[in-house]
C-alpha cells in the first residue's frame, strides 16, 4: 500500500509539472513576437549552410 501512494504522489508531482510547464510553453508563445522571428533566423541559417560531406564514411573502424 506504500508503494502504491508514492506513485500516487510522483504521478501527481509529475501532472503538477507538466501542466507548469504548459503554461509557461503558452505564455511565452503569446508574449514571444519578438522571439519569434530570431528563432525562425536560427532555422534559417542552419537550413541554408547545409551540411558538410567529405566522402571519408570508412575513417572510424566498426568496434569489435
Amino acid at each position: 500500500m506504500f508503494e502504491y501512494e508514492l506513485h500516487r504522489m510522483n504521478h501527481a508531482q509529475l501532472v503538477r509539472e507538466a501542466a507548469a510547464q504548459r503554461l509557461t510553453h503558452e505564455a511565452a508563445e503569446t508574449a514571444g513576437s519578438a522571439r519569434g522571428p530570431r528563432r525562425l533566423g536560427r532555422r534559417g541559417r542552419a537550413a541554408a549552410e547545409g551540411r558538410v560531406e567529405d566522402g571519408a564514411r570508412g575513417r572510424f573502424v566498426r568496434a569489435a
